[in-house]
């Protein structure tokens, strides 16, 4: 087969000489590997820019210099092969056929460059541009043998033809391979096998080249004439060809490179830049969790303080007014306690709405934690205070569904005023929470504004609390005093009830009511008890040397101290130093102290009780009053209320009620201790209705125990007058207690109160 003068698959002719003293030139054939070399390197850089770009336009770019640089190294390596062919005779090149073979390089190049340019390339993608990549460079190859002019026929062996048409579709196979693996990578490792891939390909590349050359035969025609070469400038030439084709691919090279260090560079500033948007979302989302509550989206109490202290900074005191409300959430616990924190934490959504609600968007709310709110709104006076909280708690009583149940809320507010109350945030946050506190003191669900009192009533109480802890330390200035319990049955003086009482320096003998609270609060009243149990033990030990050997002490205990759990070895121990019998011992707990952790209350109990010690309750009906507890309470004694026997006798409900719980307490198998009896009517209602003591200003006020030997001594005296004016009551005739022998006497000590 004849194609453009090239004898393809055919046999020798059988006349005509053949050309057989044919060689290469080994240095033009290294510069041709060299070039063939460089240029696929360059190629595979190029690959790399193509696929890093995302400009599309920088994409054709590098897809057009990648083919330029591939194109130009095969063909360069291609005429510098043929310049090193030496053959006897004269060497011409077709100038068209030449100009041909470079632009079939341009287009297999440029095929070979779009095929790396999909974003995903499948097996038969491979082969397809293999074939087509292929086919062209043994087109290419075999067209600029085709230029070759030296009088003589080409003839090609069929064998080696193909041979040289497998290896340029494996080597592009393998380049394309290659190309797509090198795109992306970096490091040392990287580039040394990047240089591999590179001889790799060029060695294919030669190879190609060099098997269609061997498969190669010149034949003379028999009646051409022999021309022998006149000139050899093939390595001037070669080497030209090369040194252009180097530079371009070192171009080429060189702009892969300082592309790939400018994009590396933009690369790091968009991963600096990401890094600051990350940063400024971090640190937005730091501001937002440490000024902001999570729950409720409002802020907290750092964002308030930071903001009320720069909005307090731009008010003018002689004409700008503000208030600032602490709310408290009346009862919170109990919904924490009963329905879970998950239930609390959505109630507190819901009031955090509510009192957005019925607040102005310019007014400041937050949240302080737990069930604590603050509200900063400007104002005119204490009108408009008063109005946006009495619309508060209105908001508040809208009914709330919560885990299947319909609830109301309410809230307890204290109110101060800027700049009448305070100047800086701290005043005015300290005198509201003052205010709330005299809000929740007053029942709840109320607002009080501060005032100068409840400071100094606050400055009172914190001096008293540093001066209770220094008293019960030094045990200096704390007393007992005993009020005597009247036993109906014996006619005599049964028991004493022990009452603290603080000696203070400036403000006099205070009564329980000014200091137990604050002892409650700070955490003192647990020292407090315990210290009245031992002196109250050892002063009824006094009593017993002194002939006293009946009575018994009566020692009250508060709630916290119900709950500690060695209050049952504190007893005993008060019990043995103090030398006296547990039956002359009784503890006195309040009704609502029996009602927190009941079960573990009853076990403390039982473990008091079974050393011996009775055990009353106080203030019966003042609390839960449950019946199926107090069946189930270990309790020798029940005390009456003085608040049910201030009707007495002239009411007949209070009559009533006494009388129940009188027989109530009979049927639990419990003595029952009626306090508060004032009056000999009173006296004589109980005695007629059963109860077994008594206890009031009727019989003797409480006394320190220096006082109290003589007053025991008076009421023993007393008895019979005292039995007397109860008879006379009794019958219905108090006009004649006058007249009743020893009245006058019983009368006039009640009213001086021993």
């Amino acid at each position: 087969m004849e194609w453009l003068g090239l004898q393809l698959f055919a046999e020798l002719p059988a006349t005509g000489r053949i050309v057989i003293d044919c060689r290469h030139e080994p240095l033009l054939v290294l510069i041709a590997f060299a070039v063939a070399s460089a240029a696929c390197f360059a190629t595979l850089d190029m690959a790399e820019r193509q696929s890093h770009s995302e400009n599309p336009r920088a994409q054709r770019q590098w897809r057009m210099l990648g083919a330029c640089c591939l194109a130009g190294g095969i063909w360069a390596m291609h005429f510098i092969s043929m310049l090193a062919f030496q053959a006897p005779l004269e060497v011409h090149y077709d100038a068209s056929l030449t100009g041909l073979s470079l632009l079939i390089a341009l287009v297999v190049a440029w095929l070979a460059m779009s095929s790396l340019d999909r974003s995903e390339m499948r097996p038969l993608h491979y082969l397809q541009s293999a074939l087509l990549i292929g086919l062209g460079i043994v087109l290419m190859h075999f067209v600029g043998m085709a230029a070759l002019q030296t009088g003589a026929q080409q003839y090609y062996q069929t064998g080696l033809l193909l041979t040289s048409a497998a290896i340029a579709l494996l080597t592009s196979l393998a380049a394309l391979l290659l190309a797509r693996y090198f795109r992306n990578g970096a490091g040392t490792l990287h580039q040394a096998m990047k240089y591999g891939a590179s001889l790799l390909m060029a060695g294919g590349i030669i190879a190609t080249h060099f098997t269609a050359m061997a498969a190669m035969t010149l034949v003379i025609p028999a009646d051409t004439a022999l021309r022998l070469p006149s000139g050899d400038n093939s390595l001037q030439l070669g080497l030209t060809v090369a040194f252009i084709t180097l530079l371009i691919s070192g171009s080429c090279i060189s702009a892969a490179l300082a592309d790939k260090k400018l994009q590396s560079k933009e690369e790091d500033l968009r991963r600096y830049s990401m890094l600051l948007n990350q940063l400024d979302q971090a640190r937005a989302s730091l501001q937002q969790a440490a000024h902001y509550d999570a729950l409720t989206n409002l802020i907290n109490r750092r964002g308030f303080n930071q903001v009320f202290a720069e909005r307090l900074a731009e008010q003018d005191p002689s004409q700008d007014r503000l208030a600032v409300m602490f709310l408290d959430i009346d009862h919170f616990k109990r919904i924490n306690d009963s329905l879970g924190h998950d239930a609390g934490d959505q109630l507190l959504k819901v009031i955090a709405g509510h009192i957005k609600a019925a607040t102005r968007s310019h007014d400041l709310v937050a949240r302080f934690g737990g069930d604590e709110f603050c509200v900063v709104t400007s104002l005119k006076g204490h009108d408009d205070a008063r109005h946006l909280a009495q619309r508060i708690m209105q908001r508040m009583k809208d009914p709330i569904d919560l885990s299947g149940r319909r609830m109301v809320m309410s809230t307890s507010i204290g109110i101060s005023i800027y700049p009448d109350d305070g100047l800086t945030a701290e005043e005015l946050l300290k005198h509201a929470d003052l205010a709330l506190y005299q809000s929740k003191g007053s029942g709840r669900n109320s607002l009080h504004f501060f005032n100068n009192s409840l400071k100094s009533r606050a400055t009172l109480e914190l001096q008293l609390e540093e001066e209770l802890r220094v008293a019960l330390l030094e045990e200096r200035g704390l007393c007992v005093h005993y009020q005597p319990i009247f036993d109906l049955q014996s006619g005599q003086v049964a028991k004493l009830e022990a009452l603290v009482r603080w000696q203070h320096p400036q403000h006099g003998l205070l009564s329980p009511d000014r200091f137990i609270g604050i002892a409650e609060a700070n955490g003192l009243i647990v020292d407090l008890d315990l210290w009245v149990l031992r002196h109250a033990c050892e002063d009824l030990a006094q009593l017993h040397r002194h002939g006293y050997t009946s009575l018994k002490v009566t020692v009250n205990c508060s709630a916290v101290t119900l709950g500690h759990e060695p209050l049952a070895n504190e007893v005993e121990m008060a019990l043995f130093q103090a030398g006296i019998a547990p039956r002359h011992l009784e503890i006195e707990v309040t009704e609502n102290a029996l009602m927190g952790d009941i079960q573990r209350t009853i076990c403390l109990l039982k473990r008091i009780r079974a050393q011996g010690v009775s055990l009353s309750v106080d203030d019966f009906g003042t609390g839960y009053s449950s019946l199926a507890y107090l069946k189930h309470l270990p309790l020798d004694v029940l005390k009456i209320d003085r608040s049910f026997l201030q009707g007495v006798p002239g009411s007949q409900k209070d009559r009533e009620i006494v009388q129940a719980i009188i027989i109530m307490a009979h049927t639990l198998h419990l003595q029952v201790v009626s306090e508060g009896v004032e009056t000999i009517e009173q006296y004589a209602f109980l005695e007629a209705n059963g109860c077994n003591f008594l206890q009031g200003y009727l019989l003797s006020r409480p006394v320190p125990l220096a006082d109290l030997r003589p007053i025991l001594d008076q009421l023993d005296r007393q008895q019979a007058a005292i039995t007397a004016c109860c008879d006379t009551a009794l019958q219905g005739s108090p006009d004649l207690f006058a007249d009743t022998p020893g009245y006058r006497e019983v009368a006039s000590t009640a009213r001086r109160g021993h």
